[in-house]
């Protein structure tokens, strides 16, 4: 087999044999720790019939690990110039198919449908960019896929948010959107020194368990992700002004008192001390005023 990619000495190799650069617009850094990748690939938890799919294979690093693992790997790269360095940087690999294309736009449920023909089950695996980090997940989440778990590898700040907890102050309506469609947890902190080129801050491996249903029951979860972000519009304000001034209006005041004394809720309280189960509650009680409000 040929030498493994994510080494330094193999990744310059890789870089000036395509005379590559790197593209600031694309937030691209190639991890060089094996070890690392090798941290990924177990809490993807996938076995030999199993499949994975990865978001960003830049130069194939996690993809090699990921394919000597695995029976079916499905890559999405939006890079054009990566797509010939792929084809020869994973020629060992026949499990491997690489899709050129921007994840965001891609059909990504129509793939894993297609994986599961073939595979037992199947995780999301990948190094994302932090420009897009949190667009990217939601959208995986959200689309409520066939897939066991996605581990990403992450800015650090953002894996806080997400894993975060009621009452510190990562917590916010990031960490509820995502905690709604899977458990969140922090498996390794990344230095930026293990990157080419270095990025200016650590990242984070996290990993997210998908949820068969949502931890609680809301009446309509478009309704109930919007008293939540409305609640953190501006973080020092109590969850009463946000509420007033970013969701239900100065005129309704009156419903929204009934609302929080109904949920059994402070007003005073800040949307960071409550928790996910005290936010279904009251995005249930408003519901029932739901045609007064401006959403």
């Amino acid at each position: 087999m040929p030498k493994e990619i994510a080494t330094p000495s193999k990744t310059r190799e890789i870089l000036d044999k395509y005379g590559f650069s790197f593209k600031k617009s694309l937030g691209q850094n190639f991890l060089i720790d094996v070890n690392i990748l090798n941290r990924i690939v177990d809490a993807a938890g996938m076995g030999e019939a199993d499949g994975m799919m990865e978001i960003g294979p830049g130069i194939g690093a996690l993809t090699e690990q990921c394919a000597k693992r695995v029976k079916q790997v499905e890559a999405f790269e939006i890079d054009g110039r990566l797509i010939p360095v792929l084809e020869d940087t994973l020629s060992a690999y026949t499990n491997v198919t690489i899709h050129h294309e921007d994840v965001l736009k891609a059909d990504v449920e129509t793939v894993l449908q297609g994986m599961r023909k073939n595979v037992h089950e199947t995780a999301i695996v990948g190094n994302l960019p932090y420009y897009v980090t949190t667009p990217i997940l939601m959208k995986l989440l959200e689309q409520k896929l066939p897939v066991a778990r996605m581990v990403v590898m992450i800015q650090k700040e953002v894996a806080e948010r997400i894993a975060a907890k009621p009452g510190s102050k990562e917590y916010g309506s990031l960490s509820i959107a995502a905690q709604y469609y899977a458990d969140a947890r922090t498996v390794m902190i990344v230095p930026k020194t293990v990157f080419i080129p270095k990025p200016k801050v650590d990242s984070a491996v996290l990993c997210l368990e998908l949820r068969q249903s949502p931890p609680v029951h809301v009446k309509e979860e478009t309704f109930f992700f919007q008293v939540v972000r409305a609640s953190f519009a501006q973080r020092r304000k109590t969850i009463w002004n946000n509420l007033l001034n970013n969701f239900v209006g100065k005129d309704n005041k009156e419903h929204l008192a009934a609302s929080f004394e109904q949920a059994k809720i402070n007003p005073q309280r800040r949307g960071e001390t409550l928790s996910m189960e005290e936010f279904a509650e009251l995005s249930n009680v408003l519901h029932e005023y739901g045609s007064l409000f401006d959403k």
